[in-house]
């Protein structure tokens, strides 16, 4: 199974850039996307199904704002839209489709956590959304295996951005923050597929350049976005590729091929 992530910021424009042209040449199985930036009357008119790829959403109720899309080659046995957040399912953050069939329960999902870069507020929004979804992913790593896809907007170690040094009192790269991701893949018991497949690498691992400056012409990047999944499938992840020869969006996708079938 092939599954792909990217944060398109804004569907509309990624679409523009050719993002859904170099879709169709990728053999893709699964594609989360996050920040679509639209409602249903835009996305589903005109990138509802790319070919074989069935799309599901969950949009924000702001227009203009987040969102998060999944399309998979295979219809799925359930789909879930939000995580049952009351705060955080207004912003359009979570869409799961699950694949169960007898002696499995199998979940694909696609996630945008917040960002906190933009004031205090946001950032204490941030915080109150990991405390919400630690607990809910617990949940279900207990009763299924998964594969979350999303612009988690962390970089978890030194490795994963270019300035760490400079960062370190920044969104995205804060000790809190950093310290979450340590306890998801800690006691948490998930696993950053990239890292497991790449454990040493670190200029060639960003997927995210400001747009300030000339970071993304000087690899001046951010590691934020991931494959999070159970033991047992990041077990079965084989091959990974960050997408750089065009630009889509501020961030890279990413793609990672597992041994197991839908």
């Amino acid at each position: 199974m092939r599954f792909i992530t990217a944060n398109l910021n804004g569907v509309r424009s990624a679409a523009s850039k050719g993002f859904f042209d170099w879709l169709g040449q990728q053999q893709a199985d699964a594609l989360g996307v996050q920040e679509l930036k639209a409602q249903a009357d835009v996305v589903e008119a005109q990138f509802g199904a790319h070919e074989q790829l069935h799309g599901a959403f969950h949009y924000a109720q702001k227009k203009g704002y987040s969102g998060v899309g999944l399309y998979t080659r295979e219809q799925p046995s359930d789909l879930i839209v939000g995580f049952g957040s009351t705060e955080f399912d207004a912003e359009g953050r979570w869409v799961e489709k699950r694949f169960d069939k007898p002696g499995r329960r199998l979940s694909l999902i696609s996630c945008y956590f917040p960002s906190g870069s933009s004031g205090e507020d946001r950032q204490q929004a941030k915080f109150r959304f990991l405390d919400e979804l630690y607990p809910h992913l617990l949940a279900l790593k207990a009763e299924r295996e998964f594969i979350l896809v999303a612009d988690v907007n962390i970089a978890h170690q030194e490795a994963d951005l270019k300035n760490w040094r400079s960062n370190q009192k920044n969104s995205g790269f804060l000790p809190e923050e950093r310290a979450w991701m340590t306890r998801l893949l800690g006691e948490g018991g998930l696993v950053d597929v990239y890292r497991a497949l790449q454990p040493d690498t670190t200029d060639s691992c960003y997927t995210w350049w400001s747009n300030r400056g000339q970071a993304y012409a000087n690899n001046v990047g951010w590691r934020l976005d991931y494959h999070l999944a159970t033991p047992a499938l990041a077990a079965l992840a084989k091959k990974e590729a960050i997408y750089k020869a065009e630009k889509f969006s501020d961030h890279a996708p990413l793609t990672i091929d597992y041994d197991f079938k839908l």
